[in-house]
């Protein structure tokens, strides 16, 4: 059937004002979005060439986030740019860590999780696995005196069985040292899956023995990793991405998404600016409509 054909249809039921409206608030809600920024992609940042050349600058900033998320991605992009082994993306990106948490706790975000490791990341080549580790090891015993001090209280959410006994305890120990802490509590998802979360929760539900009537929202977030947290305000992706990847899926039912194309070892302080001014301008409806 011809397009002259359908409008002929779509007149006889009184449709076309009808299509044409919808077109434009379709139209609209992109311009929108890319006035905002990110929902770049593509090796492009959502905005155009004003959002990539001139930084955002803090006084736009009107709302802080509680919770920012944060899937560190592109390292191994980062290190074949430059001609260098992936593990010299994942050290790099491990370097850049300590000053992304120092940022975040001087804007006052309280909470900030990490994806670091994914329980689907054990399918990579086994060198880099062992790297991985290795690097884990050796960031914890290097930073957690460092990050204690300045008033970082760590947590792991995600799986510690598969690791070495040595590195589970290391693990503790960090924990341990940082309980107390309270300037910004910063979560490491290493080998962590969100569905892998929810089937452990499931599973110590049914361990527990809750009657099937008392089950309801509130009971599945008490048997999550994350149930002393907040659910993520902002989660931000960098490399370009737009997919949460297994992190955190249910937690992140209202987050705010926020892509980059900048690869992990690169996002500093510019970017977070960027991406506070972009959830400055969202308006969050938790699926109601705004007074």
């Amino acid at each position: 059937m011809t397009c002259g054909s359908w409008r002929l249809i779509a007149d006889g039921c009184g449709l076309v004002k009808q299509i044409e409206l919808l077109m434009d608030h379709v139209e609209s809600f992109i311009n929108r979005q890319a006035a905002q920024g990110g929902l770049a992609g593509d090796g492009e940042r959502a905005g155009g060439e004003a959002a990539s050349t001139s930084p955002a600058g803090e006084a736009q900033i009107t709302k802080i986030p509680l919770h920012v998320a944060i899937i560190m991605d592109g390292n191994g992009r980062w290190a074949q740019q430059r001609g260098l082994p992936r593990v010299a993306g994942h050290r790099a990106g491990t370097e850049n860590i300590r000053r992304i948490i120092e940022s975040f706790a001087d804007y006052k975000v309280k909470y900030l999780t990490l994806y670091a490791f994914s329980t689907e990341n054990w399918k990579r080549p086994e060198a880099e696995v062992r790297s991985l580790l290795d690097i884990l090891s050796e960031v914890i015993d290097r930073e957690t005196t460092n990050l204690h001090e300045n008033g970082v209280r760590l947590r792991h959410i995600g799986r510690l069985d598969g690791l070495s006994e040595q590195l589970q305890e290391a693990v503790r120990r960090a924990l341990e040292l940082t309980k107390n802490n309270t300037r910004i509590t910063v979560s490491i998802a290493f080998n962590y899956g969100g569905r892998a979360e929810i089937v452990d929760a499931v599973k110590k539900i049914v361990q527990d023995g809750l009657p099937a009537e008392t089950i309801d929202e509130d009971t599945i977030c008490r048997y999550l990793y994350t149930a002393e947290l907040p659910d993520p305000d902002l989660i931000i992706r960098t490399a370009g991405e737009v997919r949460l990847s297994n992190f955190l899926i249910w937690q992140a039912a209202y987050s705010e998404l926020y892509s980059t194309p900048t690869y992990w070892p690169d996002f500093g302080k510019e970017e977070i600016q960027r991406a506070l001014v972009a959830y400055s301008q969202r308006a969050r409806r938790f699926g109601g409509l705004l007074q």
